[in-house]
């Protein structure tokens, strides 16, 4: 089955772009980035932003991310898979994550969420001189657990935008 990505949340303070591969089938059904109850990306972002996005409504995670300087995406644009494993991902259109990050003036870095998104995402940018960071997956499928993954995720927090006065106490 063909499946797609998301559009790229992004805003013009965009510093940090956290790029993943493309969306499990949850994700897909329901429209949102990290849908799936035991990925471990909201609980993992929660830590770098200093703040429990995983209480918010998912349109306030979004704004809580974007209040931060942080993006989301993915590397691939349309590929097929069966299920949700990157293993399973076939026939790979990639996004352009280049242009997109020509848009973003003060990006200044690029985490790729699990291995299949660090493998096609730097052959996707090529040779654009920007830092990258490889974070551990945050699938339920990348077992090693949340206390493992924190440390590597936690590496995301200097790039990201101070707390606003939006942020509750």
């Amino acid at each position: 089955m063909l499946k797609s990505s998301f559009p790229p949340v992004v805003a013009q303070n965009t510093r940090l772009l956290v790029l993943g591969s493309l969306p499990g089938d949850r994700s897909l059904a329901e429209r949102r980035y990290y849908a799936h109850p035991q990925n471990q990306f909201w609980p993992l972002m929660s830590s770098v932003v200093g703040r429990d996005l995983t209480a918010l409504p998912y349109e306030d995670r979004l704004a809580a991310l974007l209040d931060r300087g942080i993006g989301l995406w993915d590397v691939v644009a349309t590929a097929h898979r069966p299920g949700s494993t990157d293993a399973a991902i076939r026939d790979i259109a990639g996004n352009d994550i280049a242009a997109l990050a020509a848009t973003l003036p003060n990006l200044q870095v690029i985490a790729f969420n699990g291995a299949t998104a660090a493998k096609h995402g730097a052959r996707l940018l090529g040779d654009l001189e920007i830092q990258r960071i490889a974070l551990p997956s945050s699938s339920p499928l990348h077992t090693i657990g949340l206390a493992a993954k924190q440390p590597a995720w936690d590496a995301l927090k200097p790039y990201v935008v101070p707390g606003s006065s939006r942020d509750p106490e």
